[in-house]
């Protein structure tokens, strides 16, 4: 298997093409860009260490919403439950 060295993802809408962009940054090269920026720190500890199909949901509409903040056009493709869908019972 390779090994990639550590990477950052920077996700872009760019509304003329109506794509998502999906790049892979350096994290040491974009530091100096995210000095001044807003954190949003996901405790991993808060949902149990589970990267489970719940949290990636959750994951994807948050960025999701952080992109439509300031670009509201992409706000009529998206449809998905902003809360927490009910897991059966683990009984």
């Amino acid at each position: 298997m390779a090994n990639y060295p550590p990477r950052s993802v920077v996700v872009t809408y760019d509304e003329d093409s109506q794509q998502l962009i999906l790049q892979l940054v350096d994290p040491a090269k974009l530091a100096p860009l995210l000095a001044r920026t807003l954190k949003a720190p996901i405790l991993l500890d808060e949902f149990d260490f589970r990267l489970d199909d719940e949290f990636v949901r959750r994951f994807g509409g948050g960025v999701l919403n952080l992109i439509a903040l300031g670009q509201p056009d992409i706000k009529q493709y998206m449809s998905f439950t902003p809360h927490p869908i009910d897991r059966p019972s683990e009984e």
